[in-house]
C-alpha cells in the first residue's frame, strides 16, 4: 500500500474532516503539523502547487485536499491509487 501523508494545521477543519475520512475507511497516514514550520510549509506550496491544508499525498503524489480526497474516495480512484505501483 502507497504510504498516504497528510499535512494539516492546528486549526483546521478541513484537516479534521480529511483524517476522520481516512480513519474511517482504516487507511493508515501519517499526520505531518505545518503549523509553525515556515520550511515545511515553503515546500508544500512548491510540491503541492497549493497554499491551503490540508495537502495529502499518496505515495509521492499529490492529490490536493480534502474536497479532492472525498471525490476520488467516492469514484473508488482511492482504492486504486493506494495500491497502483510507485513510478
Amino acid at each position: 500500500m502507497n504510504p498516504v501523508r497528510v499535512y494539516t494545521t492546528r486549526i483546521c477543519g478541513y484537516c479534521f474532516a480529511a483524517k476522520r475520512l481516512l480513519a474511517g475507511r482504516d487507511i493508515p497516514f501519517e499526520e505531518i503539523d505545518v503549523s509553525d514550520d515556515r520550511d515545511q510549509r515553503m515546500w508544500l506550496v512548491e510540491a503541492s502547487g497549493q497554499r491551503t491544508v490540508p495537502q495529502i499525498f499518496i505515495g509521492e503524489r499529490s492529490i490536493g485536499g480534502y474536497t479532492e480526497l472525498r471525490a476520488i474516495a467516492r469514484s473508488g480512484e482511492l482504492d486504486r491509487l493506494l495500491t497502483a505501483e510507485s513510478p
